[in-house]
């Protein structure tokens, strides 16, 4: 009878969990079906419409988890529709006013990634704290794609600071700038949409002179990360000598692919490997694999450690943080998020106890 009983609630163990499996795949696919439907719309309808979907569905969401699951779905669905579309309402909203396109602007604010120099000059992303035009405070798009150029002018490379430019420094910048614009060939790379993507709702450029000096105003501003990815790759630099091999090392470590000539670049696509000079999640899951295993090896030599934790669980969850640490040096490219979530998504399933099904645990 014991025994019995025991596989009984072994079985019934096992349909539950299967049922809550089922429930949350469906509830994930209800959410992702509303982004789907969503971002098939060819213009967005006003904001407020999609603020109230998201109300709507939030609250239908809170009331049909307990009572109804067929409703909570539909819930989920209208939540996705209507918190993409308001987002991308947000994210249109942040244009560049007409008025301001080819205006003498000073803008005051913070690097915010890693800048990229060549030969006629550097690029670099901006993340803007405040803006004046005639002395007048004006708004701009939360981010900016600027270009620092050399010979623009007669004088420009007298006292020319852009040597100076790093990642997390805030500056005080004479700029013009204008909207986002991109060929439109089929097939072609979309400009205008990578920096839509990207936050970035204006480009422009960098108009310093000797009589409008740029002033840089603080070295450690913020974006802590993007100022530590900056330390090592100035590092790569100073000791290796030859250039083109310390960009192709700083590609590899902390996910600079600017930092690779032209030439390599096209010399990598020829012969097939320039996925391996790209951080992908590949890469991100292989060293999460490699420090959980090293990590789980080491915990299970301390009694002490392993009476505190499993060991299992210390390596499942040490490689994550080691993944996700990993991620953010290489730039939290959405290759490297989307994996960091799978991994997070999976530990947690596992560390559940509960025997989920594999094709559960994928739809998850």
């Amino acid at each position: 009878m014991a025994t019995g009983g025991g596989a009984g609630h072994d079985r019934q163990g096992g349909l539950s969990a299967h049922r809550a499996g089922t429930g949350l795949a469906a509830s994930l696919l209800a959410w992702l079906g509303g982004i789907a439907l969503q971002l098939q719309q060819p213009a967005l309808w006003p904001v407020s419409w999609y603020v109230g979907l998201a109300i709507a569905g939030a609250l239908l969401a809170a009331w049909g988890w307990r009572w109804q699951r067929g409703l909570l779905l539909l819930a989920l669905l209208v939540l996705g529709f209507g918190w993409t579309g308001w987002r991308a309402s947000e994210r249109l909203a942040q244009a560049l006013p007409a008025a301001l396109e080819g205006q003498d602007l000073w803008v005051t604010g913070v690097v915010a990634a890693l800048p990229h120099g060549s030969a006629v000059g550097t690029r670099f992303l901006f993340s803007v704290e405040g803006a004046q035009w005639r002395g007048q405070a004006v708004q701009l798009p939360p981010r900016l794609a600027l270009g620092w150029y050399r010979g623009w002018h007669d004088e420009a490379g007298l006292g020319d600071p852009r040597d100076e430019l790093r990642a997390g420094q805030r500056w005080r910048l004479p700029l013009r700038l204008k909207r986002p614009h991109g060929s439109l060939n089929p097939g072609g790379f979309d400009y205008e949409l990578a920096l839509f993507e990207q936050g970035v709702r204006a480009t422009g450029y960098v108009r310093a002179t000797p009589s409008q000096p740029a002033q840089r105003l603080d070295d450690a501003a913020g974006y802590p990360v993007e100022r530590l990815r900056q330390a090592v790759r100035d590092a790569v630099f100073e000791r290796i000598a030859d250039p083109r091999v310390a960009g192709v090392l700083a590609a590899l470590s902390i996910g600079d692919q600017g930092a690779i000539e032209r030439e390599d670049w096209e010399l990598f696509r020829a012969t097939g490997i320039a996925h391996l000079v790209s951080i992908s999640g590949l890469h991100v899951a292989m060293f999460a694999w490699l420090a959980g295993g090293l990590i789980g090896w080491a915990w299970r030599r301390s009694e002490r450690l392993v009476l505190w934790c499993p060991a299992p669980w210390a390596a499942r969850w040490s490689g994550v943080l080691a993944a996700a640490g990993y991620a953010l040096l290489s730039g939290w490219g959405v290759p490297a998020q989307r994996t960091v979530w799978m991994l997070v998504v999976a530990a947690a399933l596992a560390t559940s106890g509960v025997a989920w099904p594999w094709l559960l645990v994928l739809l998850a």
